[in-house]
């Protein structure tokens, strides 16, 4: 038995080896085939973190808010202890959520007596940037330990002439709070004409102990699983409008599809290119391999034994083909993520045996010509017939 193993493996090497030319036009072929499916998977994966990472800097993409708006009817806001309520994470990633309570009231800097009339936000919660856009561009770490800390838009600074450290004045129907600006906020939306402060100010401004506007959330994952979150969360909270922010949703759904759709349709021309390069090598290959064929049959060798050893040697080169190429395709992915996305792509390891695994089946699939040395017959090889 181990002869006989031993003789199978000398005769596939022997096989493999016999044109190296050849040899390495398959091997180019299948390595090549390999490197570009490897990229483009590595990619295909990386492009939904990178996506879900851009979107998620946009701000919120869901809102808890009141179901009844009208406010004479008393159901313009929400209990504060809704915030309490929400689920902490989802498919295994964190949920930033915070509470605002939105009040119109009139702010000064302090010291001076004209007051303007703002929009107040007062928050509260985990994670006020990653549900807010935009960048800091003013900070102050001291100030922001500060009890009565807040963060003031931009445009609301330039309005009211104050920068990180310095203290406005709050007030809103005879009720009046000071905060000091830890902060000056840019998104470029509305929030850059707000004041953001403690929850507990704008509740005293407004008279509106325990109660909150909204709650936004930033949930990451895709549109399907958000869908999901959504509707537990509606039925966690039947007195509340749970809604996903349906531009963003959308947005990042078919965005994601579209570059996921472009890129499997490449990597499929791609594996189909690679089995027509390799199946022409392997027609050249059946056509030098009748006489040797036609010998083994004559010396007693079996079919099944003859097709085993043109397997064995299709899968061998899909292995080393797979393994060399997909290496090369996973670090070649890092910089197509740098030159798409401006950051490098992350290698996702599980691509790489994933990568072999479709190059080992396109070397078998390309072996097709080699099916047709089953049925030579020794007799007309000898005559020089076949």
């Amino acid at each position: 038995m181990m002869g006989n193993s031993s003789m199978f493996w000398r005769i596939v090497r022997r096989l493999i080896t016999a044109n190296y030319g050849r040899l390495f036009v398959i091997l180019l072929a299948l390595g090549a085939g390999a490197a570009i499916t490897s990229a483009l998977l590595n990619l295909q994966i990386d492009a939904k973190r990178r996506l879900t990472t851009e979107f998620r800097a946009l701000g919120a993409n869901m809102i808890v808010a009141p179901r009844d708006t009208n406010a004479n009817s008393g159901g313009a806001t929400l209990n504060q202890s809704v915030l309490a309520e929400l689920p902490t994470e989802n498919a295994g990633k964190p949920v930033p959520a915070v509470a605002f309570l939105y009040v119109i009231g009139e702010v000064a800097k302090a010291g001076e007596i004209h007051h303007e009339a703002a929009v107040i936000a007062g928050t509260e919660g985990q994670g006020l940037t990653q549900v807010r856009p935009g960048r800091r561009m003013e900070y102050s770490a001291e100030v922001e330990k500060d009890p009565a800390a807040c963060e003031v838009g931009a445009k609301a600074a330039a309005q009211f002439k104050v920068r990180a450290g310095d203290s406005l004045h709050l007030r809103n129907q005879g009720r009046e709070a000071t905060c000091k600006v830890f902060a000056v906020v840019a998104t470029g939306g509305a929030e850059d004409t707000q004041i953001f402060t403690k929850l507990a100010t704008a509740q005293t401004l407004a008279d509106l102990p325990g109660r909150i506007s909204l709650v936004q959330l930033s949930v990451t994952g895709t549109p399907d699983s958000i869908t999901r979150f959504i509707v537990a969360l509606s039925q966690r909270l039947p007195a509340a409008d749970v809604h996903g922010i349906k531009q963003l949703a959308e947005a990042e759904g078919k965005l994601y599809n579209r570059i996921s759709g472009l890129l499997s349709i490449t990597v499929i021309i791609v594996l189909l290119l690679t089995s027509l390069c390799v199946m022409a090598g392997m027609s050249n290959v059946a056509m030098e391999r009748k006489n040797d064929v036609g010998l083994m049959k004559a010396i007693g060798g079996s079919v099944r034994r003859v097709v085993r050893l043109f397997l064995a040697e299709a899968i061998l080169m899909g292995i080393v083909g797979g393994v060399i190429g997909s290496a090369f395709g996973i670090l070649g992915s890092i910089w197509l993520g740098k030159t798409v996305f401006g950051v490098a792509a992350q290698p996702r390891w599980i691509v790489y045996p994933v990568s072999v695994g479709i190059t080992i089946i396109v070397s078998i699939a390309s072996a097709f010509p080699l099916r047709r040395l089953a049925s030579i017959r020794p007799a007309n090889v000898f005559r020089g017939e076949a």
